[in-house]
């Protein structure tokens, strides 16, 4: 398949150029369907004058039909698009990219899908899709404890999972941490909620603030119903968490301006698991929490970490450093040329 790329690229690029626009509009139309030509240039970042060129050309196809509502992929559309799937990744070298991304960071797998995540949340979906169907493929049958994180991340990936998931499992999500001080849409406990409905599953919840005093945390372990909360997650198979801009989770966990300014001026870039890390991936503060923390990764067999968007590309290098080697990296387009470019350094 490569040679036969490399063949058709050296004598035709300007066909490899025109089938990867067509096969990208096909993509935004089925993220977005349906959608106008309008909003569809400006997310794809192209005139109107160029899209309307390509979407005659695709609905004289019977590709795509448009009506009053906007644009959608017909049957024959969704078709050729997931037809294309795997050619498309050879063309645009997602595959090879993932491969170079995992040597870079010293992890065993990634996973990329097209686009960037900063310019469309679709992209978001996609990853939900795709972490799906690897759980579909990688987890074992039998009773599955699923710790998860919050985040706007998180709850994108929520969306997308689906009842078959559970299919000859029985799985149960609980929040990998406490975090109330946070939007209760992006609460861990909320996610947790969510994937087991998503997934007709059974969830627990934690009602716990994230930021405690030493004595607070002390208090708080031994009651009942926190500590049977905190065996699961001890006990858990599977981990699914993100990994955040150091600044923007400050701000966003209402951390004072004191801290935010000593995060700034150690040049933090990175969160995960209450720990924030600077580009060379060196811990510079951490959130004393109730929950799962970064060491406990060690005994987990399966971690998922999904971060996407070329604005997140320092802290995916940054973290990465910590992570167990068996990582499933799920990222996008944007970040993985942001890193394997050195853009992040």
């Amino acid at each position: 398949m490569h040679t036969e790329l490399a063949w058709l690229k050296a004598i035709a690029p300007d066909l490899m150029g025109v089938v990867t626009k067509r096969y990208q509009v096909l993509q935004f139309i089925n993220w977005m369907a349906p959608v106008g030509r309008r909003t569809l240039a400006e997310q794809m970042k192209i005139s109107e004058r160029a899209l309307r060129t390509e979407t005659d050309f695709l609905r004289g196809q019977g590709l795509l039909e448009s009506s009053k509502s906007g644009m959608v992929l017909t049957a024959k559309g969704l078709e050729t698009f997931h037809g294309l799937d795997h050619l498309m990744n050879q063309l645009l070298g997602i595959k090879d990219d993932e491969k170079r991304l995992a040597t870079h960071l010293g992890i065993d797998h990634c996973l990329v899908v097209s686009g960037d995540a900063d310019q469309s949340s679709r992209v978001l979906d996609e990853l939900g899709k795709t972490l799906n169907s690897t759980l579909q493929l990688l987890l074992p049958p039998g009773h599955l404890t699923i710790a998860v994180m919050g985040g706007t991340t998180m709850a994108h990936l929520a969306t997308q999972l689906t009842f078959q998931l559970s299919a000859g499992r029985e799985l149960s999500f609980v929040p990998a941490r406490g975090g109330l001080g946070e939007a209760v849409t992006i609460q861990a406990n909320s996610i947790a909620a969510a994937m087991a409905e998503a997934t007709d599953s059974k969830y627990r919840a934690l009602y716990v603030p994230e930021n405690l005093s030493s004595e607070s945390y002390e208090s708080l372990i031994k009651e009942p119903s926190v500590r049977e909360v905190l065996n699961l997650i001890d006990k858990a198979q599977v981990v699914i968490h993100s990994v955040g801009d150091a600044l923007v989770m400050a701000k966003r966990r209402g951390m004072s301006p004191d801290t935010i300014s000593m995060l700034k001026a150690k040049h933090a870039v990175a969160e995960a698991f209450g720990v924030f890390y600077d580009a060379k991936g060196k811990v510079v503060y951490k959130i004393p929490q109730i929950g799962l923390q970064l060491a406990d990764l060690d005994h987990i067999p399966y971690v998922f970490a999904v971060a996407a968007g070329k604005s997140k590309a320092k802290a995916i290098a940054a973290y990465m450093q910590h992570a167990p080697s068996r990582t499933w990296l799920l990222t996008d387009i944007g970040a993985t040329n942001s890193i394997l470019t050195g853009a992040t350094r």
